[in-house]
């Protein structure tokens, strides 16, 4: 069974940094592009960051350029969301995706809050 396991959000304050991972176990992480969303309360689940599936090409939403970096280590089928400069708009549970053509796999999500 699929399973994508997200940890690392929390609540930390304006302006501080958090790195979210995603460890994925029973599939071929290699061959996944992965993403994350997030999704606030009352809005949408909307795309964070995305991430090939050999890690050569990245892509960002416009409200997170120059503040997070997403990565990837195939060796450890693990993804990860480095969150820097936080603001409090940033507050969401965060999700990790994985996608491999038809397929497509969602993990349980993991909350970050921001807020002094």
């Amino acid at each position: 069974q699929v399973q994508l396991v997200e940890s690392g959000g929390g609540l930390v304050q304006p302006g501080g940094s958090l790195r979210l991972s995603c460890a994925a176990s029973a599939l071929t992480f290699s061959s996944y592009a992965m993403s994350w969303y997030r999704q606030a309360p009352g809005k949408e689940r909307d795309l964070v960051a995305a991430i090939t599936s050999t890690g050569d090409s990245t892509n960002y939403a416009d409200s997170v350029k120059g503040r997070f970096t997403i990565s990837r280590d195939n060796a450890k089928n693990t993804v990860y969301l480095q969150m820097n400069s936080l603001k409090p708009e940033d507050t969401a549970v965060y999700y990790c995706h994985a996608r491999d053509y038809g397929l497509r796999y969602w993990g349980q999500g993991t909350q970050v809050t921001v807020s002094s």
